[in-house]
């Protein structure tokens, strides 16, 4: 099977360059290779499904120029489609007082990047949101944040897809590469030549690159998130995204309170950023991988130790909120009056493919967009790579056209 474009990984960065691709007549044939029966069950399936509006991300990054665009594109493409969407807004309160000059940076980087934002004083908060604490009594104020069903959003974007005569081949765990000559061999033997390959494989996108000899200098380092819900029964109602002040230093943004898309009252608290054993390391000790696990605990302490970029503040604020008294803990900082009985544990588990530098030592914060010949990689495809999908593809298109 001859192809113009291959991409490996169809999660949502895979099929919005797949899309974009068709859309700006640049490939005629493309052909999607997923090693999963069916799309969505990692990272692209499994995020929070929050749109975000653009506001944390240090402007003139690769994410600052993405994520706004990307939201408003992705919000119009589901309300074309009437799949679940809210449209609740997002509220960004300092749980500590010395965290209240943050509310003026994100405003500041939300302005500078394109986002509506607003900063509400205490009267304004507690008209919106009774049951909020904001330390300082400010807020920060996104309106244009909102939430939708990944899976859902997946499923009619391959539908989509497959409609329009894009090849998928699924549950292909052992396919080979002949990097030279451009020719995958899939699990049952079947050959696909291709002109250009884009990696998109996300928790295996640094392996995916290794085969090319691309990225050598990066490893990945898997972060599980896990969520509470808070019980029906509870009288705990929020109507809107509730955050708190992120330590800008990590690439991690603490515990927050998210409606759903379509069921009034489920809210998610979470995710969690705990590191995990496996690239797959979803539940329990399933899917450990003892040596890579050893490995990456051996870099996060060494990153402890040195302290670089304020690291040993997220281990000590973040790194064991999977358990229930300290996420608790948290969650208080951001509504008082809520309690353990109010929660749940979540079945919902998702693992963030975060990108190690082993050159610098530090986790990376952006999206990288590596070449090799006749290749292209996606790496670090963190959050908000799902929100800025669509506009995230044309980037990697228009500035990765000569190398197709």
């Amino acid at each position: 099977m001859n192809t113009d474009f291959c991409i490996i990984g169809g999660g949502m960065v895979g099929l919005s360059l797949a899309n974009q691709l068709l859309e700006k007549e640049i490939a005629q044939s493309i052909v999607i290779i997923d090693k999963e029966r069916e799309l969505g069950l990692h990272s692209s399936g499994l995020n929070s499904g929050v749109l975000h509006a653009g506001i944390y991300y240090e402007p003139n990054t690769l994410k600052a120029k993405v994520c706004v665009d990307g939201s408003r594109r992705l919000k119009q493409w589901v309300k074309e489609r009437s799949l679940p969407l809210n449209e609740c807004g997002k509220v960004i309160v300092p749980q500590d007082q010395n965290l209240d000059p943050q509310i003026d940076l994100l405003y500041e980087r939300g302005q500078a990047n394109g986002a509506t934002v607003e900063i509400w004083d205490e009267k304004k908060l507690k008209a919106f949101l009774p049951l909020c604490r904001s330390a300082s009594g400010r807020a920060l104020w996104s309106p244009n944040t909102a939430v939708v069903k990944p899976k859902t959003v997946l499923n009619r974007l391959e539908k989509e897809l497959r409609e329009k005569g894009v090849i998928f081949r699924l549950n292909q765990s052992e396919w080979e590469i002949n990097a030279l000559k451009r020719l995958i061999t899939l699990n049952n033997n079947e050959k696909v030549s291709y002109s250009h390959l884009i990696n998109c494989a996300g928790l295996r996108a640094d392996e995916v690159a290794y085969k090319f000899d691309i990225g050598l200098n990066y490893k990945l380092l898997p972060f599980k998130g896990l969520y509470w819900q808070v019980k029906s029964s509870s009288k705990i109602k929020i109507n809107t995204n509730l955050y708190p002040v992120p330590d800008l230093n990590v690439p991690f943004l603490g515990v927050h309170f998210t409606p759903s898309a379509d069921e009034q009252t489920l809210i998610n608290i979470g995710p969690t950023a705990t590191p995990a054993l496996g690239r797959e390391n979803y539940y329990g000790l399933e899917k450990i991988e003892p040596l890579s696990a050893a490995n990456n605990l051996l870099c996060l302490l060494n990153q402890y130790l040195i302290n670089e970029g304020g690291f040993r503040k997220y281990v000590h604020q973040q790194s064991l909120l999977f358990l229930k008294p300290l996420m608790l803990k948290e969650a208080k900082k951001l509504l008082p009056s809520i309690t353990s009985d109010d929660l749940i544990f979540s079945k919902k588990v998702g693992i963030r493919p975060q990108l190690f530098n082993k050159t610098t030592k530090k986790l990376e914060n952006d999206f990288l967009c590596l070449n090799g010949k006749n290749s292209t990689h996606v790496m670090n495809a963190i959050s908000p790579a799902f929100t800025a999908s669509f506009a995230l593809a044309d980037f990697i298109i228009e500035n990765n056209s000569k190398n197709f």
